[in-house]
């Protein structure tokens, strides 16, 4: 059993990151996104310029003893799923990895992690050193990848289950990210009823977890947004993604315009004439509550329906964000990929106890003082 706790930092906009020991202590974004465990190294020019324009401090494989390129012949490097893999004439498993916004190379290892917030513990793992090729991890070093897939902590070390707890960004708290018998949300007090759905197995890709939402409703009105827009494709297309690594949501075409329309019914207050990065619908708060804008709007929750009957509901501060002073916007976006995929991201998570049994297949979640775990 370990227990953990992360801090909020940014990834782009805003992401989640634990403290791990790699020889020193080094903060990795939590994503459920993602399967590579992997951080900023010394080990080629492109690590080297990338500490000169003020990274944080990266890891030098010479500073350590415990660590050991894995060969090719290594399960990690043969299973491992990367947008670019190749084997170099030293025998060493190369890599290039993209994410949604930024992309990463490297060269498969393993290394001791020490983990805990109370009690220490140590265990070898393998993972990416590497650096970044594109984008930025502003105050992080690389990705904790907690996904299903071969390379991450997950199945590494064969954890059956997990939970999280995200404290809100504005509040700088740390969050709770228990593992094995500890991730059991009935040990913990919540602030509504537990509820939980299925994780659902994607014929196609096997990286992230799916579960299965059948609509959206504010308030108590049900949403027109087609279930079958919602729905995985035989071909693995679309379905929606639990990922901790996204900062807002994203939901097809269908689902967004119908939740735009609605929270445009709802909102008594001017549509902004300019977005913000990642917001594509912001209102201006009014002025004269400068200090807690947003605090004084009130809107109905967002509630999200899963199959089986769960409802994840989300109060106003899960689905706006105030990304700019005086800016109030919808922290939900438009998928435009072409995968067809919707992504329930952090800030919908926020104060939501979530676990995933993993070895049962379960999603389950409860609204949560995350910050009282």
């Amino acid at each position: 059993m370990i227990k953990s706790c992360f801090n909020n930092i940014l990834l782009s906009d805003q992401g989640h990151s634990l403290t791990v020991g790699i020889v020193q202590p080094r903060k990795l974004i939590v994503d459920t996104g993602s399967d590579l465990i992997w951080t900023q190294c010394k080990l080629s020019s492109s690590t080297a310029a990338a500490a000169r324009h003020g990274s944080p401090p990266v890891y030098d494989p010479g500073e350590s003893s415990t660590f050991a390129f894995l060969p090719c012949s290594d399960r990690l490097c043969q299973e491992g799923q990367f947008s670019f893999k190749n084997c170099t004439s030293k025998n060493r498993c190369v890599y290039e990895d993209v994410y949604g916004s930024a992309a990463a190379v490297g060269v498969l290892a393993s290394e001791t992690f020490t983990f805990g917030a109370r009690r220490a513990v140590s265990l070898r793992l393998g993972f990416g050193c590497g650096a970044l090729s594109a984008g930025s991890l502003i105050g992080a070093t690389g990705i904790l990848g907690l996904s299903p897939e071969s390379l991450s902590l997950i199945t590494q070390l064969k954890i059956q289950r997990f939970s999280y707890c995200l404290t809100p960004f504005a509040d700088k708290k740390t969050s709770p990210l228990l593992f094995g018998a500890m991730a059991d949300l009935s040990r913990h007090k919540t602030t509504r009823p537990i509820q939980t759905t299925a994780i659902v197995s994607n014929p196609v890709e096997t990286v992230y977890y799916y579960v299965p939402l059948v609509g959206i409703s504010l308030g108590h009105k049900r949403l027109a947004v087609p279930a079958a827009s919602l729905a995985m494709r035989p071909d693995g297309g679309g379905g929606t993604i639990v990922d901790s690594g996204s900062t807002v949501a994203y939901l097809v075409e269908a689902a967004f315009e119908a939740v735009k329309e609605a929270v445009m019914d709802v909102v008594r207050l001017p549509v902004a004439n300019r977005t913000v990065e990642d917001y594509e619908l912001c209102f201006v708060l009014p002025r004269r509550t400068a200090a807690a804008a947003m605090e004084a709007v009130q809107v109905p929750p967002l509630v999200l329906h899963f199959d089986g009957g769960a409802a994840m509901v989300l109060p106003r501060d899960n689905y706006f964000q105030e990304p700019r002073a005086g800016l109030m916007c919808l922290a939900v976006g438009k998928t435009t990929d072409g995968s067809g995929v919707s992504i329930i991201g952090n800030v919908q998570q926020q104060n939501m106890h979530v676990l995933f049994d993993v070895q049962h297949h379960k999603f389950s979640f409860a609204p949560t003082q995350c910050d009282q775990i």
